[in-house]
């Protein structure tokens, strides 16, 4: 008897994350994660704080000179998270 009904196990694991509703925290701290590749070990030492609330990802930077840096290229560093995590995560983010 052969099976035509076959399904890769990556496509089961996304279906079930999606039925429980955990396809987007898990989203949003592969983001996170993708920080220090994304920006640099340089960035990442001045970075204390990174959270995301409402599609915005919040960041506290140390550095006031590397804070006004970041803001100014906001949206590059937008679309270079969501690229490395393959998805739409966050649609903003917020320096402090």
């Amino acid at each position: 008897m052969k099976k035509t009904n076959t399904q890769s196990l990556g496509d089961v694991l996304r279906q079930v994350l999606k039925e429980q509703n955990l396809s987007e925290k898990l989203n949003e701290q592969r983001l996170i994660d993708a920080w220090r590749p994304v920006l640099g070990v340089g960035v990442a030492q001045y970075t204390t704080r990174l959270y995301i609330k409402n599609k915005v990802l919040n960041v506290q930077i140390s550095s006031a000179v590397l804070r006004a840096e970041l803001m100014m290229s906001r949206g590059k560093l937008m679309q270079a998270l969501n690229n490395y995590v393959g998805e739409q995560v966050i649609v903003d983010i917020m320096f402090r």
